[in-house]
């Protein structure tokens, strides 16, 4: 009993060294950052203002989930890893992966109308759309790029240029054409995947760093076109009054031929949200279908090989030059997607919605939830967006830390603990298995005359 008591004095006393050393480097690093802010007053003068009770919770909240970590997780884990591997998944765990994948689908799909019978038709606009249109955008980016990056290992920092592509193709060809949504759409991702080969045509001796530096400077002279080309792109005024999607050609408007004057229904512009959601979702689902397809013809199979190992890819025979133009292609074909429906949505796009920072979001969606895996890139871009909503909903908070604090502000710090935590965690993403491409359910002889040992 007094062993048992001293190692747990020992355990106490070095958890709470470790926090309060955290604790140090905490306050080191957030006085800057947040322990002052610079405001204008009435003079429209400079002046500095303290926030030492913001300062001081946040420190704390830091040394206490040190201390807990220190002091129980980290002994957990170290006896978890102590464990012998498990070969097979318990049979709870088996059902629940059978039935994750089509519950998901089927929560989706009900979504809008749970919203409603919970919250009305007054509050159901802002969670289809801010939490439910917004969250399934960068689904489908992620799932854009982990064509790129999950599948075939070219680390772009540069994808939000595919984005913004599509936003200004539909803008601008709808405005000069005055062509519909429905015909914008295979446009924009036409285009987008022209744009992507040409990128991937510059790159194709690059790997790791050097192409990530490659790509984000193409990301960049992407927004700096869009900004300086004033003439086409209306600089940082933007483009406004970007046609809608319409419904079979009924628009959602007040007018007598709009789509509640048709359906005998009282007009609310929730009827656009829900199908703007539903478009957005079946454009979310066909870029799952289609990725998950691909992996499963040689193509997939070839991107998943220049991956782990392009000199290998190469001495198989498999052109990595193709391969790598088609990952390239693919990839910016649903980021120009995405981007006519942000475009159509808007109804006003402008190059701030395309910064570097957009580019980082995506990226840090794919890494989170593991590259390569569809779900987890799902689940990294509920949490992380749909972080970043919940956010701008904490007011209570105003009234702890006073009526100047803005929870969004600190969205960013959030996101950089998370991801902090997710590395040292599951360093390979919230998901790092990955089904096989290919599965062999029974053994088959080779005939001889396709083998020179003779029959296999």
């Amino acid at each position: 009993m007094a062993i048992g008591a001293q190692s747990g004095r020992v355990d106490v006393h070095s958890a709470a060294r470790d926090a309060g050393l955290t604790g140090l480097i905490a306050l080191g690093l957030f006085l800057p950052l947040i322990g002052f802010e610079t405001g204008v007053n009435g003079s429209n003068e400079l002046e500095l203002t303290t926030r030492w009770p913001l300062l001081f919770a946040i420190v704390a909240v830091v040394v206490v989930c040190r201390f807990l970590y220190s002091f129980a997780v980290a002994p957990w884990l170290k006896q978890r890893a102590q464990r012998p591997a498990r070969h097979a998944p318990s049979a709870w765990r088996s059902r629940f992966a059978q039935s994750f994948v089509p519950g998901a689908i089927g929560f989706v799909v009900v979504y809008p109308a749970l919203v409603l019978l919970a919250v009305g038709f007054s509050g159901g606009a802002k969670w289809i759309d801010n939490f439910g249109i917004q969250i399934l955008i960068y689904v489908m980016l992620g799932w854009g790029l982990n064509i790129v990056v999950g599948l075939a290992g070219l680390l772009d920092l540069g994808y939000v240029a595919f984005y913004a592509v599509g936003a200004y193709s539909c803008a601008l060809l709808g405005k000069t054409f005055g062509l519909s949504f429905w015909i914008l759409l295979p446009l924009a991702g036409i285009l987008s995947s022209f744009w992507g080969i040409l990128l991937g045509f510059p790159v194709l001796r690059l790997r790791g760093d050097y192409l990530a530096i490659v790509t984000l400077a193409f990301g960049e002279i992407i927004r700096l076109i869009l900004i300086n080309w004033v003439a086409l792109t209306n600089g940082y005024a933007g483009i406004s009054g970007i046609a809608r999607p319409t419904f079979f050609g009924i628009p959602f408007n007040a007018d007598d031929n709009g789509f509640a004057a048709v359906f005998g229904l009282e007009f609310s512009p929730l009827y656009r949200t829900i199908f703007l959601y539903y478009v957005i979702l079946a454009l979310a689902l066909l870029t799952a279908f289609i990725t998950v397809r691909l992996r499963r013809l040689p193509i997939g199979r070839a991107w998943e090989a220049l991956r782990e190992d392009e000199i290998a890819c190469r001495s198989l025979g498999i052109n990595t030059t193709n391969t790598k133009l088609t990952a390239f292609a693919m990839g910016a074909m649903f980021g120009g997607f995405a981007g006519s429906f942000f475009a159509a949505r808007q109804g006003f796009i402008s190059p701030e919605s395309f910064t570097f920072l957009e580019s980082a979001t995506i990226l840090s969606i794919v890494v989170l939830g593991g590259m390569g895996s569809q779900i987890g890139v799902a689940i990294a871009a509920i949490g992380m967006i749909g972080g970043t909503e919940i956010t701008r909903q904490l007011d209570f908070l105003k009234d702890i830390f006073g009526p100047t604090f803005d929870p969004s502000q600190y969205r960013m710090l959030v996101f950089g603990f998370a991801m902090v935590v997710i590395m040292v965690w599951r360093p390979r993403g919230l998901i790092a298995t990955r089904e096989p491409s290919v599965i062999f359910k029974e053994r088959k002889s080779i005939a001889a005359d396709l083998v020179k040992q003779g029959r296999g």
